[in-house]
């Protein structure tokens, strides 16, 4: 039998990430380097012949997923859930003045405790069970052998990731390094559940089938 597949794929750079401001759920675009990296992304995307297209309906997301369903003919569906991280009070402001005015909860944080980001925003736990309610719902639609790209952010993706193979939160967030701009994770599906068979993959990596 072959495969179901998945590729959780975080959107290509926009001017926040090349300025280490926190986006959160503000809805930024693309930058020029995020566009040529969702180009050269969607090139190698293509081999993995991806059979659904759903992305984030940020527009860095929706861009970045839009970019592959032009290159391969299939339309695309937009899916709220699958939103990064509601950061609160730090959307907008730069990581360097988030931990000189909130440095006990960027300690916190850094010691593993799942906060809401910027006192009111939202816990990975919470951004996890919404994505992951996203494609409990896509799955069913998904065929034997059938590939379903998903274009995403770094905290929602990593989530997803963790939550699909059955990975604690907190370990995930500990131990797993975050998906760079425009790389993947790729996941097939096995007797006994999802596994993680590729992370942080990226065009010339050599990843797709």
């Amino acid at each position: 039998m072959a495969r179901r597949r998945l590729i959780v794929w975080r959107h290509g750079q926009t001017d926040h990430n090349a300025s280490g401001i926190w986006q959160g759920q503000l809805d930024t675009h693309l930058s020029e380097v995020g566009r040529d990296q969702a180009r050269t992304a969607a090139a190698a995307l293509a081999a993995y012949r991806p059979d659904v297209i759903v992305a984030s309906d940020l527009q860095r997301a929706a861009e970045t997923g839009r970019t592959l369903a032009e290159l391969v003919g299939l339309p695309i569906r937009y899916d709220e859930r699958l939103r990064e991280i509601h950061a609160g009070e730090w959307q907008g402001m730069t990581a360097g003045d988030v931990a000189e005015q909130y440095p006990e909860e960027q300690a916190a944080l850094a010691a593993g405790e799942d906060l809401p980001r910027g006192i009111h925003g939202e816990t990975v736990s919470q951004v996890a069970a919404r994505a992951r309610a996203a494609v409990d719902d896509l799955l069913p639609t998904l065929g034997e052998g059938q590939c379903a790209v998903i274009a995403t952010h770094g905290v929602s993706g990593r989530a997803l990731v963790a939550s699909m193979v059955g990975l604690d939160q907190h370990a995930a967030w500990m131990s797993i390094a975050g998906l760079h701009n425009c790389h993947w994770a790729d996941l097939q599906e096995y007797d006994r559940g999802w596994r993680v068979v590729a992370w942080n993959a990226g065009a010339g990596t050599g990843s797709a089938r």
